[in-house]
């Protein structure tokens, strides 16, 4: 049976310890070389914000980028290299009048892009974000296209894990949802429930890529984690800096369905 390899890059901030002495040249073509790594894989994911750290929220406009910028084009080129599709994790993107929006892009295997899903949930609970991001307003989904035929892929970021409804609106389409972040370790035992349980309820792969170290002074969880249409956890990284390679059953959202159709009893109030 065909299985589709994911790849999920645990990576953290350019330096969280000490932020102004930070590379974050260095830092992005390290992270390039570790998705050049990743040959095999059909799936390479990289963590929420990862060029500059979700924290650092002063240099947020220094930082920000368009979606034709350098490295989108070199994650581009890669994709198209290694013949997998690669999910961004997100960057800072410099939208039309000024606004900045958390944007997650997914290339394809011939370097094409896919998808663009500006996160729709704007993190506020001792954090910036909402005062200089704009959520988006608008699903998306990505095909992933193998010997397996092809199965869609749902989009979400870090907070979005929190809104079952944004799940749950694309569940009849997709065989999984892939969520980058920056979760911090405060909350880490939220993210690891949060992950199964939008599994377990929509019945599809989750593939939680999270950031680890320390960024701006905030402790991450790292703990990024690949989970079944049962709940059952396949894999979960520790706190180190990882490349975490798990193999997924590309049929197994459908087979699940198939086998106990909870989806099939959903009922409005």
């Amino acid at each position: 049976m065909a299985t589709l390899r994911v790849a999920c890059l645990q990576v953290g901030p350019p330096d969280g310890a000490d932020p102004d002495g930070a590379d974050p040249v260095g830092h992005v073509a390290a992270v390039l070389d570790r998705v050049a790594a990743s040959a095999g894989a059909d799936l390479v994911v990289l963590p929420e914000l990862w060029p500059a750290g979700y924290f650092g929220f002063d240099r947020y406009r220094d930082v920000a980028m368009d979606l034709g910028g350098p490295v989108l084009e070199e994650l581009a080129a890669l994709a198209g290299r290694l013949g997998a599709t690669v999910h961004a994790g997100s960057i800072l993107e410099a939208g039309e009048g000024g606004r900045l929006h958390n944007t997650s892009v997914v290339f394809g295997p011939d370097g094409r892009r896919l998808a663009v899903y500006r996160k729709v949930h704007v993190f506020g609970y001792e954090s910036r974000e909402q005062e200089l991001v704009t959520g988006g307003s608008d699903l998306a989904t990505f095909p992933l296209t193998g010997e397996w035929g092809t199965v869609r892929a749902g989009m979400a970021t870090c907070y979005d894990l929190r809104f079952p409804e944004l799940f749950r609106a694309l569940a009849d389409d997709v065989a999984l949802f892939v969520v980058p972040a920056a979760w911090p370790a405060a909350r880490a035992e939220h993210w690891a429930t949060l992950l199964r349980a939008r599994a377990i309820e929509n019945q599809v792969y989750v593939v939680g890529c999270n950031a680890t170290g320390t960024d701006h002074g905030v402790l991450l969880a790292g703990r990024s984690m690949v989970v079944d249409p049962w709940g059952v956890v396949l894999s979960e990284a520790g706190q180190e800096p990882t490349t975490m390679d798990v193999s997924i059953d590309p049929e197994g959202a459908a087979a699940a369905r198939a086998t106990f159709p909870a989806l099939a009893d959903r009922r409005l109030p």
